[in-house]
């Protein structure tokens, strides 16, 4: 046991340091674009005395070092500064520098919940369909059934998720108007409401991950049926149902896991061109428009987002594929 928590200490502790490494890139990466942010923010006609005021109330005025501690900091407690969008200063910038600021988590907040959403509910059909649709495969190994799913599973994944979402949006909203083009949801809607105005960008998502995973099930499950034990199962005359539910698929759930955990991963980090198709108020919609707005705040709130769910979701699958797999909780 001791040895067991010594190796999931690990790699949290390698998790972690991965998210130090990405935070340094991020804010190495924002640095490096060219402009004057300060300039960008008040526009061409601010200034000098305007610009200084800006700079010193934002800290530019400081190193690159010290305000990267100083946003990693913030980061680690929520505080992600103020959105450079939002800044409203008053007539007289240098002398009052009285503004009215709307923060980064403020905007983040309601957007990130839309994208949780949006990804639960894409996960909750994904998941399971896939996992049941690799092990038919699997179980009908070169059946119609097999053939079927292999042809859908490579054209889901031979076609590009803006590509999957017009041609849903032309068979689902205008030709036949069952579900809206536009996404948009917000608090006052009941449940129901917002999964009906969803429905469209998380059967977008559904479609690309769900091929991924079926394959993935389908290859560990058969390279499991052609294991000695198995074989022996068979010749006992366990019925099939019962050899993959109890035997095969216990055994292959590590990268089961692993597959699985990626593409709920890519659920919330790879929706931006679909949340930017269906007009989604998510992350990703968010992401692009401060990139548009050179809101610079946001956009390292929202790459240092992405990078902890896709870190955290692995971390997590890692774990998990240690505590099913004895091999890995009793390394030799």
């Amino acid at each position: 046991m001791s040895r067991l928590i010594v190796m999931i200490a690990q790699r949290l502790a390698l998790g972690v340091f991965t998210m130090f490494i990405v935070s340094i890139v991020i804010f190495a990466a924002i640095e490096a674009l060219p402009g004057d942010f300060a300039q960008a923010i008040l526009g061409q006609g601010a200034t000098p005395e305007a610009v200084a005021a800006i700079r010193d109330s934002l800290g530019m005025d400081r190193t690159a070092v010290e305000r990267y501690f100083a946003w990693l900091g913030g980061a680690v407690t929520g505080d992600f500064g103020v959105s450079f969008s939002q800044l409203s200063f008053q007539s007289q910038y240098g002398q009052t520098g009285e503004r009215d600021v709307v923060t980064v988590a403020d905007q983040l907040r309601p957007r990130f919940a839309n994208t949780i959403f949006l990804a639960a509910t894409a996960a909750v059909v994904a998941v399971p369909l896939s996992l049941g649709l690799g092990i038919l495969a699997a179980l009908y190994r070169g059946s119609v059934l097999d053939r079927i799913a292999n042809i859908g599973s490579l054209t889901s994944i031979s076609s590009p998720e803006f590509f999957v979402a017009y041609l849903l949006i032309l068979f689902l909203s205008a030709a036949n108007p069952i579900f809206p083009s536009i996404s948009k949801i917000h608090a006052d809607l009941d449940f129901w409401q917002q999964v009906y105005r969803t429905v469209l960008p998380a059967l977008t998502l559904t479609l690309v991950v769900t091929a991924h995973m079926m394959r993935m099930t389908r290859v560990a499950i058969i390279n499991l049926l052609s294991s000695q034990y198995i074989e022996m199962a068979r010749l006992k005359g366990v019925p099939r149902w019962r050899i993959i539910v109890h035997h095969a698929l216990p055994n292959a759930l590590a990268p089961i896991i692993n597959v699985v955990a990626l593409n709920l991963a890519y659920l919330v980090t790879g929706v931006v061109v679909v949340e930017v198709v269906f007009v989604y108020p998510g992350v990703g919609q968010l992401f692009v428009d401060a990139v548009k707005l050179r809101d610079m705040p946001t956009v390292q709130a929202c790459c240092l987002i992405f990078a902890a769910a896709y870190i955290l979701l692995n971390l997590t699958a890692d774990v998990v594929s240690v505590l099913t797999n004895p091999r890995l909780r009793h390394p030799r």
